[in-house]
């Protein structure tokens, strides 16, 4: 059998593979920086109406890689209550989807999902053209006319400068559930706090459990520039009431680094939030280990200095700090749960996520439920 002579151009194959037509006619598009809508996920968002994940001004010093990466959006939510049978999104990003090894509707894309904490249904990711910065995309149609609770998931990687929400002209839009407790979960860490490389939004591993648990969750991974640098222990201390801090920023640092950093990254944390639980977690183990002992031994060294830091520190006195092996969530499998041995599939995702919930639900138990 011969090599074709042209290239195999599968939308043209398959009409489901293709981009459906966009129409806007008759649709009434409000700004989420408006109510009833409510925007999570920013901590500076209430002072400064931006979709970024650190604030806007210099006060502290931040390296020119970790502000660019504070505009990308990863972990931004969109919340409303509405009864319109249409939702579109329309939006203008910082630049067009250029990862090699993520999909265009995770690093670029809005996903959606409907109904209240714990129970939530994915719906549909936005449709566009990877090479635009600004689409717009229906993200579901033809639904009965009832109020249902709205989610929708901001882009990981991109950053977004505007974007408007669709609704039927006659439609009703509420302000969403509010969560149960007044109290945030933060994680800071990498690009796999980020999001690299979920296929959407949605399933990154923070989103993930914030559809689970009933906080807001504040993602602050930087994508290889989680470095635990004092600047960042100051800003984080800066974020209103904090629920739990989660430390996974592990993989970002070498030996020398992370020994340097961890510990004085807590204690500036503390001088403001001296019973705020913090989880340290190390690393995921990587698929090509079995290759390269030496990543095997860096990872162990790195895992018993953040475990023997925490524990130490229980020793001294502070019993709301916390260690959670990162071996454990992946488990044996873990090059079947990664793009290239380091960054989750959906399937990893969702296995950290089922893995870590139980930590999470154990320490906020203790600490900030009611």
């Amino acid at each position: 059998m011969g090599v074709p002579d042209h290239p195999i151009d599968a939308i043209r194959l398959d009409p489901n593979m293709s981009l459906k037509e966009q129409s806007s006619d008759r649709l009434r598009w409000l700004s989420p920086l408006q109510q009833p809508f409510e925007v999570t996920g920013f901590a500076w968002f209430g002072e400064e109406r931006r979709y970024r994940r650190l604030p806007g001004d210099s006060r502290l010093p931040l390296r020119e890689a970790v502000d660019l990466l504070a505009d990308c959006t990863a972990g931004g939510q969109i919340h409303f209550r509405t009864d319109s049978t249409r939702l579109s999104i329309r939006t203008r990003l910082a630049g067009p989807a250029n990862m090699y090894h993520m999909p265009a509707t995770g690093q670029n894309g809005f996903d959606c999902y409907t109904g209240e904490f714990g129970s939530r249904t994915f719906i549909s990711v936005a449709s566009f053209d990877p090479s635009q910065r600004e689409y717009e995309s229906i993200l579901y149609e033809g639904l009965d006319r009832r109020m249902r609770s709205v989610a929708i998931h901001f882009p990981l990687y991109q950053g977004v400068e505007e974007v408007w929400i669709g609704l039927d002209p006659d439609a009703e839009a509420i302000v969403p559930s509010a969560y149960r407790l007044n109290k945030r979960i933060i994680c800071y860490g990498t690009s796999i706090t980020q999001g690299g490389c979920a296929s959407r939004p949605g399933m990154a591993y923070p989103n993930i459990l914030s559809r689970r648990l009933p906080y807001e969750f504040i993602n602050l991974g930087f994508s290889g520039n989680g470095k635990g640098e004092s600047e960042l222990a100051r800003l984080i201390a800066e974020i209103d009431n904090p629920g739990l801090l989660v430390l996974d920023y592990e993989a970002n640092v070498s030996i020398a680094e992370y020994k340097a950093a961890l510990p004085e990254f807590i204690r500036i944390y503390r001088e403001r939030h001296a019973r705020v639980p913090v989880l340290v977690v190390s690393k995921i183990r990587y698929g090509f280990e079995g290759e390269k002992p030496e990543h095997f031994r860096e990872r162990m060294e790195l895992r018993a200095f953040a475990s023997e830091t925490v524990r130490l520190l229980r020793a001294q006195g502070d019993d709301r700090i916390y260690f959670q092996d990162g071996e454990e969530l992946l488990g044996e499998r873990e090059a079947d749960y990664t793009v290239d041995g380091v960054h989750p599939t959906d399937l990893g995702f969702q296995t950290i996520a089922d893995r870590l919930q139980p930590a999470l639900n154990r320490i906020l138990d203790e600490s900030i439920a009611p």
